[in-house]
């Protein structure tokens, strides 16, 4: 007989590890719903969040977008940034169980805090608190970007209350995190040479898909 695996924690316990990030996605969505509101509506921003629910692929559509690029360009900028939850689904899948319908299902509670949080440290992962972790972060996600849409258009001045500042600095956090391994040092630093490189004379957005190429492939082949 096979052993029996670790205890799984309860959803009720993923909620209460999640609290703490809640308060993370709500500023940024936030700042979000402010800043995408005036460039592409109401309405879709909101169906952005309750679809994509993902700030970094979110935003990097949105730089597209504000930088005169087409909505091809910015769909494949918010793909690749996305691209790094197929080897993090790759990990934590073992953790769904249940028809291959209901572990997809399961399998959409992947976001990077709570992905870090249910990792037992072995390359095994806590259902319980993947799932409950990511349930207060996205109705945080999801009301704060509401509140920035509704509520952006009442403040003459938004980047007095620094929601601006925001995205930039949740990018850099992002980056400083990454270039903290050193073999994403030197994928970060051809990401950056190529994106001055093309600035001047590509279309809009090319640069940040080019980018973003370049980085997955130098991540792959372990530069």
């Amino acid at each position: 007989m096979s052993e029996p695996g670790p205890p799984q924690s309860s959803i009720r316990d993923g909620v209460r590890a999640g609290m703490p990030f809640a308060f993370a996605s709500f500023a940024l969505s936030v700042s979000f719903g402010v800043v995408a509101q005036p460039l592409i509506g109401t309405w879709p921003t909101i169906v952005m969040s309750v679809i994509v629910f993902a700030g970094a692929a979110q935003a990097a559509s949105l730089s597209v977008l504000a930088a005169g690029g087409a909505v091809p360009a910015a769909v494949i900028a918010g793909l690749l940034v996305n691209a790094r939850f197929l080897p993090m689904g790759f990990a934590s899948g073992p953790a769904f169980r249940g028809r291959k319908l209901k572990r997809a299902v399961d399998g959409q509670a992947i976001v990077d805090a709570s992905w870090a949080v249910s990792s037992r440290g072995d390359g095994t992962f806590d259902r319980g608190l993947l799932i409950g972790g990511t349930i207060p972060q996205y109705i945080a996600w999801q009301l704060g970007t509401i509140i920035g849409v509704f509520g952006g258009s009442l403040l003459s001045h938004p980047d007095r209350l620094g929601l601006d500042a925001i995205f930039p600095a949740f990018y850099l956090a992002l980056l400083f995190h990454e270039i903290r391994r050193g073999e994403a040092l030197g994928v970060a630093l051809a990401a950056v040479a190529i994106t001055l490189v093309l600035l001047p004379v590509a279309p809009a957005g090319v640069p940040v898909v080019v980018a973003s190429l370049t980085a997955l492939w130098g991540l792959r082949r372990g530069w």
